[in-house]
């Protein structure tokens, strides 16, 4: 992407010294400074280190969940004890990390950079949204702290509001005050990609990562008030005992389920969409080659928020729904899947006779396309009616699940922040030990995982901390995996903390892609740039083919600066 940028001389990479010029980092580093920011940059590593806190609790709970199923008998922890570790895993996964890591991490850090803006629209709403964030969380925390909460992460009624006595109002406050930071962040989102493009970003010169945030963004905006209104709704019945849920006072347990789910549902398209615009970002870069199907793939985003509010009966075919709801659900709930494909689709096309290189950053890109895939279609048979009365709420379902959320988004979130970590730092982090981490996470996953599909396949129902003998097996590949998975995510912790006081220097573009964002120095000055850039190019302007020779050079050349 031309831009009229004058450009920084590039750093040695033998070069281990501190950066010379002022940057956000090296401006004023007191405690106070950070939490009084309202550069969207240091924002954006606020959010990163809070969501890696609920990460770590999220997984240990998972850890224990996964040692409890080594053997049939619930011999480890107690079934409310087991209640309770999925609550906790479920709840501070999904809105404490899975919606807020790339949109609030990588999001806030890099829109302003990559449509050439100064900051954010609303910089103090900005910092206004991690503090509703962190008073969120506190609460969670009180909550699972304080003893726990049993309900599961759907919290369903009339467990949540009449049969249990551990702290649901704490924890359904903290998802509750949750969603306004949500709300904040995706309103902040589209003021700015709407009104503070640099001259010459038309709408189709947008990088596809600002397009999937834009679409993630009007979900944000228009489905967490339903959230909002059905916390709170649980919160009156269970403090005041209104008839609004539980059927002995009157009310539809099922009303729960259709308001849930109308945000649910959407929710999964806030955790997956800006992954897509990570690998959408990944791909075309390390294939040296313009994306193929530019609009395709940008107005397949916005399909996906439109198509995302109308899908949301397909969780409850097994409730009272009516056959025929249940049959138009499963129709768009196939019709979903499309824009999805279109997106694989363009990516593999993108691959093809592309100058392709195997980072770190790609390793994950190409993981997540496969993993991606495989629980796409899966999807489609919890989807259909007739194969979801048997695999509903079994481990066919968690395995489906977690292959979108954990296969998908964790991938494109470990993916992205290698990616940017050089602009973010200014630092490179051992490559070799980046390429293993990203295999090993990889491997583990699968082998955590995959077993669950046929433990659903044979029926074992989820949220059980016991079952039968035969089925052991199946738990103990589980069980392993889960161990080898976890030493794929600890690597990259240590790695990218090392690499910040002993990485070589990066220099403004180690991976000699296109965008803004690599025209400025790494890290980038705390206004982003010196002179506002102007677009005069397409986005992802690499060659459109390239000869064998220049395939084999530009791959030798590669490997011996990683050397």
């Amino acid at each position: 992407m031309s831009t009229q940028i004058p450009s920084a001389s590039d750093l040695a990479e033998t070069d281990f010294g501190p950066p010379p010029a002022k940057n956000y980092l090296n401006e004023e580093t007191t405690i106070r400074s950070w939490l009084l920011t309202t550069d969207h940059k240091r924002i954006g590593l606020l959010y990163l280190f809070t969501i890696l806190i609920f990460f770590a609790i999220a997984s240990f709970a998972a850890a224990m969940m996964r040692l409890e199923l080594l053997t049939p008998a619930g011999d480890l922890v107690l079934s409310q004890t087991y209640n309770k570790l999925f609550t906790i895993h479920g709840v501070l996964m999904v809105w404490f990390f899975l919606i807020p890591s790339i949109p609030t991490v990588l999001g806030n850090f890099l829109i302003p950079l990559m449509i050439g803006a100064r900051d954010l629209a609303f910089p103090k709403l900005n910092l206004a949204s991690w503090y509703i964030f962190i008073t969120a969380g506190a609460f969670t925390l009180y909550a699972v702290f304080a003893g726990g909460v049993e309900t599961g992460w759907t919290f369903y009624t009339p467990l949540s509001t009449k049969y249990t006595n551990t702290h649901v109002f704490a924890m359904a406050m903290g998802v509750f005050i949750s969603g306004f930071s949500s709300i904040l962040t995706g309103l902040n989102f589209i003021v700015t990609i709407h009104k503070m493009r640099a001259p010459g970003m038309k709408w189709m010169r947008l990088p596809l990562f600002c397009w999937s945030l834009y679409a993630t963004s009007i979900i944000m905006v228009l489905a967490t008030p339903v959230l909002a209104v059905v916390t709170m709704l649980l919160a009156i019945e269970r403090l005041w005992g209104v008839g609004i849920f539980d059927p002995a006072l009157g009310g539809d347990p099922v009303l729960f389920q259709h308001l849930f789910w109308f945000y649910s549902h959407p929710a999964v398209y806030i955790m997956i969409l800006p992954g897509f615009g990570v690998i959408s970002e990944l791909i075309t870069c390390f294939s040296r080659k313009r994306i193929f199907g530019y609009e395709f793939i940008a107005f397949a985003s916005m399909a996906i928020a439109i198509l995302g509010f109308v899908v949301w009966g397909h969780h409850m075919f097994l409730s009272s729904q009516s056959v025929y709801s249940g049959m138009v659900f499963s129709f768009l709930s196939f019709v979903i899947a499309v824009p999805s494909a279109i997106k694989v689709f363009n990516w593999t096309a993108t691959l093809y006779k592309g100058s392709i290189t195997f980072e770190t950053p790609m390793l994950y890109a190409l993981g997540f396309i496969g993993l991606f895939t495989i629980g796409g279609m899966t999807g489609l048979f919890v989807a259909a009616l007739a194969t979801d009365v048997h695999l509903h709420d079994t481990y066919f379902v968690v395995a489906h699940f977690h292959y979108i959320m954990v296969g998908g988004m964790v991938l494109a979130f470990m993916g992205g922040l290698h990616y940017w970590w050089p602009k973010i730092t200014g630092r490179r982090y051992p490559e070799p030990l980046g390429q293993l981490a990203a295999l090993v996470t990889f491997i583990g996953f699968n082998l955590t995982f995959f077993p669950q599909f046929i433990l659903g396949y044979l029926g074992m129902p989820r949220r059980y901390h016991a079952y039968p003998p035969e089925w052991q097996v199946w738990n103990v590949l589980s069980t392993a995996g889960a161990s080898i998975l976890a030493v794929g995510y600890m690597m990259p912790l240590g790695y990218l903390i090392w690499s910040l006081k002993k990485g070589k220097r990066a220099g403004e573009n180690p991976w000699e892609a296109t965008g803004l964002e690599w025209q400025t120095t790494s890290p980038p000055p705390k206004h982003n740039f010196d002179v506002t850039p102007i677009v005069t190019e397409e986005p992802y302007a690499y060659p459109l083919a390239a000869s064998d020779e220049h395939l084999k050079a530009e791959k030798g050349r590669r490997a011996l600066e990683h050397a």
